[in-house]
């Protein structure tokens, strides 16, 4: 299905933050993100500490801080679950609230599971993101 990115412009947030180790993925992502137009800024990390080491330094800032963050589950040095365990401490010093989308090629259910448990989880999606997906996730997270 194709899309008219103009269609999306009402779910526009400023900005979307993709953490993942996987430079193909970040870039395809960051790519579908520009040209449906869901955002005006992407931030991306390829692993969970340079991420938490950033919204810690800038967790006054709501300027600085993304709307939503697309949070691989596996990467070295700092994997989706330890990321999800600072920023649940990090969290209640945002100066915004941030939509965390946990992303993952696993199709373990376990892995589903667990992340679902996490109340600053808003969902678990199976790699790889679809166009349709990302304008749903942008939409959710404006709604």
């Amino acid at each position: 299905m194709k899309f008219n990115s103009n269609d999306f412009a009402e779910m526009k947030v400023d900005s979307i933050c993709i953490i993942d180790d996987d430079k193909i993925y970040r870039f395809t992502t960051e790519k579908y993100l520009q040209m449906l137009r869901l955002t005006s800024k992407v931030m991306t990390y390829a692993d969970g500490e340079e991420a938490i080491s950033y919204l810690r330094d800038n967790s006054q800032d709501p300027s600085k801080l993304p709307d939503i963050i697309f949070l691989d589950l596996n990467m070295p040095i700092m994997d989706g679950w330890d990321f999800i365990e600072e920023y649940i401490k990090l969290r209640p010093n945002l100066a915004k609230k941030i939509v965390v989308y946990m992303v993952s090629s696993s199709i373990d259910e376990r892995d589903q599971a667990r992340a679902l448990e996490i109340s600053e989880v808003s969902d678990f999606i199976i790699k790889p993101i679809t166009e349709e997906q990302l304008i749903t996730l942008v939409g959710k997270a404006v709604a």
